[in-house]
Parts: C-alpha cells; structure tokens; sequence
C-alpha cells in the first residue's frame, strides 16, 4: 500500500504505508518544492500537513510528537510546542494560525 496527497497536480504518491511508524511523521517533498509532513496515528489513520512550522519557519512538523486533545489528533512542534490540529490545520494554542492540510489516501501498488 502507498500513501498519497492530493495536489494541485493530482494524486502524488510520497511512501509506503509501512514507511509510517504510529505516532510518528515523515517529510515529503512536494513538486512546488514545499514540503509535507506525513503521520499515521494508532489506528491507522493518515494524516498530511505543510512541514514548516509558521511561527519558526523551520521544516520541523514532521518530527513533531502525536497527541489528541478533546478527541481532536494534533501534532505538536518540536521547536516551541505549539500543536497543530492534524485534521484543519488550525494551531491548538493561538487560533489566528493555521498550517496548510493534504486529501490523504491509501492506495494498492501496482
């Protein structure tokens, strides 16, 4: 199985479901030369927001830890600890700020 991000582009397939460890976040490079930060929670789940953390601008979100506060999965930064809301984007701790979020699917290999 891969994962994939919708871009403007389409689907663009960035690893290998098993690449994700739990809890944990990859980088993937996107074609407009930004980055992506790549999880898959316990369950399962796969998640894909912009790596560069607004208030740093440092490419560092997919080394953040996985968290869920009022049932809601976030990340938060390793630099300062704000956490990002994995699902909108929206910073848990000052709601002016937000992160982009990527469609993510799962698909069979060819």
């Amino acid at each position: 199985m891969t994962v994939e991000l919708e871009v403007p582009e389409g689907w663009l397939t960035v690893c290998e479901l098993s690449a994700l460890t739990p809890g944990r976040g990859v980088a993937a490079l996107l074609p407009d030369g930004s980055q992506a930060a790549v999880f898959a929670d316990r369950s399962g789940r796969t998640y894909a927001i912009a790596n560069q953390d607004p208030f740093t601008g440092a490419q560092v979100l997919s080394r953040g830890l996985l968290g869920c506060a009022q049932g809601r999965p976030f990340v938060a930064s390793p630099l300062l600890k704000q956490r990002f809301d994995l699902e909108s984007g929206r910073c848990l701790d000052d709601e002016e700020v937000a992160v982009r979020t990527y469609r993510v699917r799962t698909a069979a290999t060819s």
